[in-house]
């Protein structure tokens, strides 16, 4: 059975020869030896591949369970993503006649024909929710991803609760202290001073929020679509006397009507915006800032040449729904087109890429309570999209860059970036703000 599944799986890849060795549902075994095992557990997995002969058919097996790299995780996608189509910046996800009718041959020696099976259920549907990246489809795509389980985000994230790329000093710097790196480097790039008002678009659970509140004293307004997100956010700001400093609204970006702010984080938010709708993003938060007033956008860039959209890929279809990476010159070429002034870039990566492995081991650490929390198909769905995403970043087809800007007008911006670039600089506890009398 080995050798057929093998030259099946070359068939869908377009690869002779695979970095792999396959074993199949019967326990056989074939492909080179001491290379990472890839089991392919069951006939629904090779129909799968029969009616999505690519990346979303994999993708589909391994959430399913029908497909599994029973060792390192690591080194089986990185073998898988070396070869043939999934080599390719953009992996085609058809068969010419000749090799669908080979592919075909052998699903039929291995009793795989059949109807094509029902996709997961983790699988997102939008079509429902009306045109793409309107305010109704943008809410359910935010809620497809966001309110999963808060419980299931905590045991992957951990308490900081942050789901974005954290600032690593080494790779033996703990997560909670590369996040909150992260949120005091964003704070001294804005130029946060006590009574400064920020808009933190899409807040997430808090974290920024809470960092900017406690540390430097400015009062916050956080915006998420998610409301799960919401629900524990506003407890966590309730849990640290907050609640009179930080507003944590369950609004879209575009209907935030009480501006102006001092300030604007946007941290891992604006992928969802879509290349058709950064013009005007830009634009609406420029409108939300003071004169003087600095925007901080974090966002993941795509490196690996001209970017398009492909709403067939594993991505698309459990992750990011409507989600849209631009490049770096799309980013900075939006921001500086609408007359914001660029005074800082600064390339995140690695820094990402060590995020998602310690994303990925608190998963494996918590994975039944994970499971418990969501369901296996959730769990596996995560584990292949963070491990494959770190792979993404270590390759350098993906970056992650933050690029401050400012609006002009108001006070000029430091002469040199060594005013927040370097040591990080959380202020001694004692100029926190208080907790206020009779607060929990």
């Amino acid at each position: 059975m080995a050798p057929l599944l093998t030259e099946g799986l070359s068939v869908v890849l377009g690869a002779k020869d695979l970095p792999i060795r396959v074993r199949g549902w019967d326990g056989s075994e074939a492909g080179p030896a001491g290379a990472p095992i890839l089991e392919v557990r069951s006939q629904q997995a090779l129909r799968r591949l029969l009616w999505s002969p690519g990346q979303l058919g994999l993708g589909r097996a391994y959430a399913a369970g029908e497909i599994e790299v029973p060792e390192d995780l690591f080194a089986g996608f990185t073998a898988l993503s070396s070869v043939g189509k999934l080599a390719n910046t953009y992996p085609s996800s058809t068969l010419n006649a000749r090799s669908r009718w080979r592919l075909l041959r052998i699903a039929a020696r291995l009793g795989a024909l059949g109807p094509e099976p029902t996709p997961p259920a983790e699988e997102a549907n939008l079509g429902r929710h009306g045109r793409r990246h309107s305010r109704k489809r943008d809410a359910a795509a935010i809620s497809h991803h966001y309110d999963v389980s808060n419980e299931f985000y905590s045991l992957i994230l951990g308490p900081s609760m942050v789901y974005s790329c954290a600032v690593w000093n080494d790779e033996h710097t703990s997560l909670e202290s590369a996040q909150a790196t992260k949120h005091d480097l964003v704070c001294r790039k804005l130029g946060l001073k006590p009574g400064m008002r920020l808009l933190d678009v899409g807040c997430g659970w808090g974290g920024m929020a809470l960092h900017a509140a406690q540390h430097y004293g400015v009062d916050v307004v956080g915006v998420t679509l998610s409301v799960e997100q919401a629900t524990l956010a506003r407890q966590r700001m309730a849990e640290a006397g907050l609640t009179d400093h930080v507003d944590i609204r369950v609004q879209d970006y575009r209907e935030v009507k009480d501006g102006r702010f001092d300030a604007i984080s946007s941290i891992g938010m604006s992928e969802h915006v879509g290349r058709a709708e950064i013009a005007d993003y830009v634009t609406l938060l420029k409108e939300l800032l003071h004169p003087g007033g600095r925007l901080l956008n974090h966002a993941i860039s795509w490196n690996a040449g001209p970017a398009r959209p492909d709403p067939d890929s594993f991505i698309a279809r459990y992750i990011f729904p409507d989600g849209e990476l631009l490049t770096l010159t799309e980013m900075i070429g939006a921001l500086e087109s609408d007359g914001l002034e660029v005074l800082d870039v600064e390339a995140l990566r690695q820094h990402y890429a060590l995020t998602l492995r310690a994303w990925v081991q608190r998963l494996e650490k918590h994975w039944d309570e994970a499971v418990q929390a969501t369901s296996e198909g959730q769990a596996r769905v995560w584990r292949l999209y963070m491990a494959a995403s770190a792979l993404g970043f270590e390759s350098a087809k993906m970056g992650v860059n933050q690029v401050l800007v400012q609006r002009p007008g108001g006070s000029s911006p430091p002469l040199r970036r060594t005013a927040w670039a370097f040591e990080q600089a959380i202020p001694h506890p004692s100029s926190h703000r208080p907790r206020e009398e009779g607060r929990t």
